[in-house]
């Protein structure tokens, strides 16, 4: 079972519905026996970092969730604030992630003739090959809404990348950890077929 982890943050029918175009089967639920029930898992997120972090922590499924990822070694895909999560921290609050990569956010830098948030369709280049990305277009490009950008301190963990003044990582991916800074159920056939691709793995 794919499960859309429901905490109360996110677009969870977009999500869900592109899902279902692609013919694949998920289940949007916030309890714990889904979770413990999943074979993959989506992580939304939207908003600032603390609240993000803060009602995921009082919905009681992180415990189910670290085993999940940890212990059973299930597919994550955490989606923009949901990527952010994966990493320790962020520089927009004080809450911690949950430190599945060594990674950290900090606030995209100001430079002239460029807008922050960084929002809007921006092409992507693959970092390295991977089943979740090996399938995207040349010119595959994603939508993006976000003013804090993913700092890895391993680049190995990098999987594709923008440009916004500044390389911007679009998503991150560390054995079974996966993490996409843009917006796949807003981009249309360049999020389809990344969705499809997660529900194969």
């Amino acid at each position: 079972m794919l499960l859309i982890i429901d905490y109360g943050v996110g677009n969870l029918g977009s999500i869900l519905n592109m899902f279902k175009r692609v013919g694949a089967s998920a289940l949007v639920s916030g309890r714990p026996e889904d979770v413990r029930a999943a074979d993959k898992l989506v992580l939304p997120g939207i908003g600032a970092f603390d609240n993000v972090m803060t009602q995921f922590r009082a919905s009681g499924l992180e415990q189910d969730l670290m085993k999940k990822v940890l212990d059973e070694r299930k597919p994550v895909l955490g989606i923009c604030v949901g990527m952010q999560m994966l990493g320790k921290g962020s520089e927009e609050g004080r809450e911690s992630g949950f430190g599945w990569l060594d990674a950290h956010c900090e606030r995209i830098p100001d430079a002239p003739g460029l807008r922050v948030p960084h929002m809007g369709w921006n092409r992507v280049s693959p970092v390295k090959s991977n089943p979740l990305t090996q399938t995207l277009a040349d010119d595959a490009r994603f939508y993006f809404a976000h003013s804090y950008r993913m700092v890895c301190e391993d680049a190995s963990d990098k999987l594709l990348v923008a440009n916004h003044g500044t390389e911007i990582v679009s998503a991150v991916q560390r054995e079974n950890v996966y993490g996409v800074q843009f917006h796949p159920e807003k981009s249309h056939r360049f999020g389809m077929e990344l969705f499809r691709q997660f529900a194969a793995l």
